[in-house]
């Protein structure tokens, strides 16, 4: 380090690491309410246990969920820049913890729904409100370890969310699973308004009313129609007619945002390559991975037989990955550079996707665990990279924008992996179990092929020919897992080439290490924009 570096001030925070901790708290409480509430799904399907809730009032109520949060994302992060990033986060977590409460006491499916998509609404508010108040208390060199932290934090909720549900079902009622979050959250309310210092953009200018309309139109039709797609395929109108509106509301938005004095967002970032390389990556890594995923949850809790709480165990390696690498990923930017670390990162998870080709159903149990953990290896060395060169895309006093941008990103990619994958799966289990179903009553034939989950239920009434039924429905889901786990790795290699073609390599040894938003930008390979100026 040459002593201009030595001598610059760091403009970051002096309570910066505490900060970061409470944000921690705050994304973990949304992040883990995000994967918790599969494992409570059978038990909210029992009249006497739970709601008595049907598939269809179970499906709704994950996706009121991811609808809502999704759509108003980036309305979020826009209204945190102009109001202030503190009473964002703040309102955002009195609104999740609110809602929390209504849906552990949720006296039917539909209160559930309703309450589960004001949750969303809370969330919404909180993720980008965490991400852009990091970026305006930390120095940008030290930003990329805060947002190593920050995204081990998400991979820790990821992970964590089942095992935590299966622990509370074991001892307490279904509605547990989000009372939880309610002490979390008032502590998290404390923490926040005592610790975080309030931030806005000082210069926000004419609020773009039509710009937040469309991108609220568009991001929820957009997700809407993945959500239709994965339940019914995305042959039907309700689908590719609900896509088709998204892309044109969005092209619409794209072209007002270009044409006035102060856009939402200057999609003038979208023109610069490494910038939308990043977020590429974040969008093509979260379609793989949360696919397989997903899918993997069935293979453990059906195909092997384990519970929730052991299933949700064996997530704990890719957990544990994103917390130790995650952070020390700006130390290995810094050193070999965004292209290698990203590209390295993101062959990581390929292999490990494409390894679900060689899954069994009598695999040894520890071989999961180890492509869990190598893909929160590969995970921890995407995902901070790529967030912080959107985010030093931008000054400070537009972090909220930066920060919905990655958000949505990774959100609505996540939802299309599993909607995407969910659809691959479906079509070729139903293809290699129609030969098993088809001498089955009408009812039972269409419950069996429809899904593995289906097959189970109609073997445990089928006496004698129950044990045959499972096992042609496991092979067909094993078969139909393989199919998935090629197409998510190639998207994963399809982001590998993104980062190979489009993300800078190792600063020169010579040139000075950056100390503003601006040279970390030009490290980064991303050019900065003031928005609205």
């Amino acid at each position: 380090m040459d002593a201009a570096t030595q001598a610059a001030p760091n403009t970051g925070h002096p309570r910066r690491w505490a900060i970061l901790g409470v944000l921690v708290i705050s994304l973990l409480v949304v992040v883990l309410d995000n994967t918790v509430l599969n494992v409570a799904m059978r038990t909210i399907a029992d009249p006497q246990k739970g709601l008595g809730a049907t598939q269809s009032q179970l499906e709704w109520a994950i996706n009121s969920y991811t609808l809502v949060f999704a759509g108003l994302l980036f309305t979020a992060g826009i209204l945190a820049d102009r109001l202030g990033r503190r009473i964002t986060l703040t309102v955002g977590l009195a609104l999740f913890g609110i809602a929390s409460l209504v849906s552990a006491y949720s006296g039917s499916p539909d209160q559930l729904i309703w309450a589960r998509a004001l949750m969303g609404l809370g969330a919404a508010a909180v993720m980008p409100s965490t991400l852009s108040i990091i970026a305006n208390v930390f120095d940008p060199r030290e930003r990329g370890r805060a947002i190593g932290v920050w995204a081990g934090a998400v991979g820790l909720g990821v992970a964590i969310g089942p095992i935590v549900g299966g622990l509370l079902l074991e001892h307490f009622w279904w509605g547990s699973v989000f009372l939880i979050n309610v002490p979390i959250v008032i502590v998290g309310l404390i923490l926040v308004n005592t610790l975080i210092p309030e931030s806005r953009d000082p210069r926000p200018g004419r609020i773009d009313i039509v710009g937040v309309l469309l991108s609220i139109v568009g991001l929820t039709l957009l997700t809407y129609g993945v959500i239709e797609g994965g339940d019914k395929g995305f042959g039907k109108p309700e689908a590719w007619g609900t896509l088709a509106a998204s892309a044109v509301v969005m092209a619409a938005f794209v072209i007002y945002e270009r044409r006035i004095e102060f856009p939402s967002l200057d999609v003038r970032l979208f023109s610069n390559s490494k910038f939308s390389a990043s977020t590429g990556m974040i969008g093509l890594v979260f379609f793989a991975a949360m696919g397989i995923m997903f899918i993997s949850a069935f293979y453990l809790q059906l195909v092997r037989g384990y519970g929730p709480l052991a299933s949700g165990a064996l997530f704990v390696p890719f957990a544990a990955a994103q917390m130790i690498f995650a952070p020390r990923s700006a130390a290995m930017v810094k050193r070999f550079g965004p292209k290698a670390v990203s590209t390295t990162g993101l062959l990581l998870v390929a292999v490990g996707l494409a390894s679900w080709m060689f899954i069994t159903a009598t695999t040894p149990i520890w071989v999961v665990g180890a492509l869990f953990f190598l893909m929160g290896v590969g995970m921890a060395n995407v995902m901070p990279p790529a967030t912080e060169s959107i985010m030093s895309s931008l000054p400070r006093e537009k972090a909220g924008v930066g920060s919905a941008v990655s958000n949505t990103i990774r959100q609505v990619g996540g939802a299309l992996g599993v909607a995407a994958l969910g659809a691959v799966v479906s079509s070729v289990y139903r293809d290699h179990v129609s030969s098993a179903t088809a001498n089955l009553p009408a009812a039972a034939k269409d419950a069996a092929g429809e899904s593995i989950s289906g097959a189970y239920g109609v073997a445990a009434h089928a006496g004698s020919a129950g044990p045959a039924l499972i096992q042609h429905a496991n092979d067909a889901f094993i078969a139909a897992m393989h199919n998935a786990a090629v197409g998510s790795a190639i998207f994963a290699i399809l982001g590998a080439v993104v980062a190979v073609v489009w993300l800078p390599g190792k600063r020169p040894a010579s040139a000075p290490a950056p100390t503003s938003a601006e040279g970390l930008a030009e490290e980064q390979g991303v050019e900065l924009v003031t928005v609205g100026e």
